[in-house]
Order: structure tokens, then sequence, then C-alpha cells
């Protein structure tokens, strides 16, 4: 018997493995939660003013004067949570709008959605904002990426990585120094 699993080196993807691949570099291309947060924020919201509570005998009903204004919230947060996910470009706006939205909430909707619908929209705008796509990382310039041969004689597919993006700030040259600064002291 030996310790080496023979199992291990002839593994072959599942389907499972393979949906879970794709999904995975679906989720990392676009604000994912940002879109799930805005989306589940703006459920509380359109339902609480339409919910009927039963307390025995007693029935209580949460709907408000502007129970409409409240399912028009909770569904534009709901579009723009599915927004996120499929258009990323337009992330800043959603972002924005469903944090605007989440504030216009706490007055309109039984102070959004019993601050749960606000505080996940808030939370799922500010995610929006914030998030900026990867750049590809460079690649390794003293080894090339070949592709690996597989035992059954198929090649293996190098996957991309991405590395975080930083924000380059040109500087232009001489305005601002501390000897210019001095020198229009000097002239005055």
């Amino acid at each position: 018997m030996s310790a080496e699993s023979p199992g291990l080196r002839h593994h072959q993807p599942n389907a499972f493995h393979t949906a879970h691949t794709r999904f995975r570099n679906w989720r990392w291309q676009r604000p994912f939660w940002a879109g799930l947060l805005t989306l589940l924020g703006g459920i509380p919201i359109a339902y609480f003013p339409y919910a009927n509570m039963t307390l025995g005998q007693l029935t209580v009903r949460m709907s408000t004067t502007t129970g409409s204004s409240s399912l028009v919230i909770g569904i534009l947060l709901m579009v723009l949570g599915l927004t996120l996910w499929f258009q990323p470009l337009v992330r800043v706006f959603a972002g924005v709008a469903a944090i605007l939205l989440a504030l216009v909430s706490i007055p309109v909707s039984n102070f959004g959605g019993f601050l749960i619908g606000f505080l996940l929209a808030l939370m799922g705008g500010a995610l929006a904002v914030a998030w900026a796509p990867g750049v590809p990382a460079k690649a390794e310039k003293a080894e090339p990426a070949a592709s690996a041969e597989l035992p059954d004689g198929g090649a293996a597919v190098p996957q991309q990585s991405y590395a975080p993006q930083t924000e380059q700030h040109a500087a232009s040259t001489g305005t601002g120094t501390d000897d210019e600064t001095t020198n229009n002291h000097r002239r005055a």
C-alpha cells in the first residue's frame, strides 16, 4: 500500500466543479456582494407596507398611505441589484442611486423596512461605489506560461489571475514645491 493516492493524479473535473469555477469567475468580475445586498434590501422595503400580521383574532396591517412609493422604492432597489450583477460598468451610478433610495425609504416605508432594508441597501450601495475591477496580474517573464499536459493527453488551460487595481497619479513638475512657495513669500 502506498501513502500516495492514485485518485488525485487523474482528477477529472465534474459538473459541480466546473459550474462552481464558472460562477466564481463570473462573481469576481462584478460587484457581486453589492448587488446581492442591494437586491435583498429592496425586499423588506417593498414587503412590509403590504404585510398583514395576525395576533389571535386581531389583524394588524402595517399599511401606510405611501405604500405605492414603498413598492416603487423596493422594486427599484431590486432592479439596481440586478443591474450591478449584469451591468458592472454602471456600478457608481447604481451605488449612489441605491444609497439615495435607502435614505428616502426611512420616512416613506416604515423606517426603511424596519431598518433591515435600509441597512442592506445602504451597505450594498456603499460596496458598489467602492468596488473596482481587478487588472490581470503581469505574467512572469522568466518562465513563459506553457500549457501543462494532462495524463490523458489533453492540455490544461492556464487561468488568468487578477491583482488589485492601483491608481496612478501624475504630478506636474515644479508646481507646489517648497522653493516656489518661499520665493513667492520673499517677493511680497
